[in-house]
Order: structure tokens, then sequence, then C-alpha cells
């Protein structure tokens, strides 16, 4: 979906390249309204975020509040009905952050790589 046609409330910022990034992308889609642009081509001006952060961490804005990693994912668990598991996620604070950092940084790894296959068949 690109920028310029009507955006949900919740709109996820995430690294198109990225394979498990777009299979995450894809397993929320499946279960929620989300407008899903990828910080190589959307306009991050608008949104008030910068190309920086974006190219780090996934950010995630709901109803024009901005979060980002670990904290992103939480909300997007919430928001695909999955309240308990988002909930749980924000209550671990760093180690949720260090998680969300590790992954980040490995995603060529085999672990993420397998996760990325399980995605897809979700």
């Amino acid at each position: 979906m690109s920028s310029t046609q009507n955006q949900s409330e919740v709109v996820v910022i995430y690294d198109g390249e990225c394979d498990f990034c777009k299979e995450c992308v894809r397993w929320v889609q499946k279960r929620a309204t989300i407008t899903a642009l990828p910080f190589q081509t959307a306009d991050l001006a608008c949104f008030g975020v910068s190309y920086e952060r974006c190219s780090k961490e996934v950010v995630v804005i709901i109803d024009g509040k901005v979060s980002g990693g670990a904290s992103a994912v939480a909300s997007l668990l919430a928001t695909t009905g999955h309240k308990v598991l988002g909930n749980s996620l924000k209550l671990t604070g760093p180690i949720a952050r260090k998680g969300y950092s590790w992954v980040a940084s490995h995603r060529e790894s085999w672990v993420i790589r397998l996760a990325t296959g399980i995605l897809k068949r979700l």
C-alpha cells in the first residue's frame, strides 16, 4: 500500500529488504488492518520519523503514537488480538529490547531464517 492511499490507524514502517521483516508484516496483515510501508520508499517525514531510526528498528504508529523496536512489536501483537503476549513483552522491558536487538543484528542467522520459513507457513 503506498503512502498516498487512505491509511489505517495502524502504520508499520519496516525494512522492505529483510525477508524476516516482510514475513512478520504479512503475518500481521492477515490478522489486523494496517498500513505497511517499507522505510526505503516511505515518506518518513510525514510520520515524523527519520531514515536512520527506521533503518535500525521497526516503527509502529498507532493513533499518532510512535513506538519502535520491541515496544512496536508488543503493540502489534496486541493489535492482532495477542494482548497477553504483547503485554508480556512490554513487561519484560530490557529483556525484550535485548531480544529485539539480537534478532535485528542476526537476520541472516539460521535461527532467523528458520523463523522466516515458519512464518511463511502461518
